[in-house]
């Protein structure tokens, strides 16, 4: 077990010392280790032609014993010497018998910083050093706040019942997650996609359709109730919801326009993550996936104003709740698909869809199952440590 000194424990006034003899063996090991050879301090023949008449032990082989003192007793383990101010009034001799003393003077709590006195006396009493110098107590790094894992694996999918939110229902069933599929007016498809789910072998109950109108709080709020009362609860949420692209320009359109991509983009992600991100928060861990496009960092397309403004939105929110949600351990972020192969396209004439792709580096158009994959990544422990960021699935149709 690593241990650190505690600050709060250093009290000004303590004092800590050793007591050390100076031998040939010393000075011989700091010589090899500093390559300081100077004859004042190895040749006693030398030394006796200067005023020593004796060989002067290196000032800073006494001195290296104050690091002992700081290192090992006070403060201790952690500690940093930073700065320091030496005065050396005698000479130190073969064989002199050292009190390497240092004294807490100051303490400057905000900087976990200890203002030090140091001094090295003989065995006359006599002082050979004097000094002030400044150490830095380092702090024991704090636990890590993972919590344990939750084995519960069910995810809220909004929008379940279309092109790109089927398909991501369809890799999360079969990676073992129980699945809220959330649908507005496709009954069928939805009742179609829950029968299809819960016939994977083992056949059971992984899935249940929910009507909801997620923009508002009571359709969200009902998608939360059936994931706990159907699954225990839920440890993953997908935004899909999303309307059809009606290409408008600027003078036909009306804020109305503007505003049902807002309400069923937007307010819909506001308001299903506000209502499960309580249970997330408490259970110390959850997955959240905004569902945005390509529009939001691409070239800008005539009349997609409404849909491109909705999706710009839905990205900035989901990286400022992946800042607010971080420290309670649930990760937001956002899977950015480039133009995919579903009947939310029908509107885009073939020959765009077939120019789209010919730009693509990949030279194809995306797939349902192209951004369900990457959602399930998302949602796996592989990305436990990914937050606040937007995947691009687009066959390279941007590049950052």
């Amino acid at each position: 077990m690593t241990v650190f000194t505690n600050f709060d424990d250093v009290k000004e006034g303590e004092t800590a010392s050793l007591v050390k003899t100076i031998t040939d063996a010393d000075i011989r090991r700091f010589v090899e280790l500093t390559g300081d050879d100077n004859p004042l301090h190895v040749d006693a023949e030398y030394a006796n032609h200067t005023p020593f008449k004796e060989i002067v032990v290196h000032g800073m082989l006494g001195a290296s014993f104050v690091s002992t003192v700081i290192g090992t007793k006070l403060p201790g383990p952690g500690a940093l010497w930073v700065s320091q101010s030496f005065d050396f009034s005698l000479p130190v001799r073969l064989g002199d018998t050292l009190t390497v003393s240092c004294t807490v003077v100051r303490k400057h709590v905000r900087d976990r910083l200890l203002e030090l006195e140091m001094r090295i006396t003989n065995q006359h009493g006599q002082a050979v050093l004097v000094g002030q110098g400044k150490v830095k107590l380092l702090e024991a790094p704090k636990a890590s706040a993972v919590a344990p894992k939750s084995a519960l694996k069910a995810a809220i999918v909004t929008g379940g019942g279309g092109g790109i939110g089927s398909a991501i229902c369809e890799h999360l069933a079969t990676d073992g997650y129980s699945v809220v599929v959330n649908y507005l007016n496709s009954r069928d498809r939805a009742d179609a996609l829950v029968r299809q789910l819960n016939a994977i072998e083992p056949a059971m109950t992984r899935a249940v359709a929910v009507q909801a109108d997620v923009s508002t709080a009571e359709g969200c709020a009902r998608l939360n109730d059936a994931a706990q009362g159907h699954f225990g609860g839920v440890s993953a949420l997908i935004n899909a919801a999303s309307p059809r692209i009606v290409a408008k320009p600027l003078a036909q359109m009306s804020w109305a326009d503007m505003q049902q991509h807002l309400d069923v983009q937007v307010k819909s992600a506001f308001l299903a993550i506000q209502a499960v991100a309580p249970a997330m928060a408490a259970n110390r861990g959850g997955r959240i996936v905004c569902i945005t496009s390509e529009s939001v960092d691409g070239t800008p397309v005539s009349g997609w104003t409404a849909y491109a403004t909705a999706k710009g939105a839905l990205a900035t929110m989901s990286r400022y709740l992946a800042a607010e949600l971080g420290p309670h351990g649930v990760t937001v972020n956002c899977v950015s698909p480039g133009m995919t192969d579903t009947r939310f396209i029908s509107g885009v004439s073939e020959k765009q869809q077939l120019v789209t792709a010919r730009l693509k580096p990949l030279r194809r158009l995306g797939t349902p199952a192209d951004v369900a994959g990457t959602v399930a990544f998302l949602l796996s422990d592989q990305a436990a440590y990914i937050t606040g960021q937007s995947l691009k699935v687009n066959g390279g149709g941007t590049m950052s």
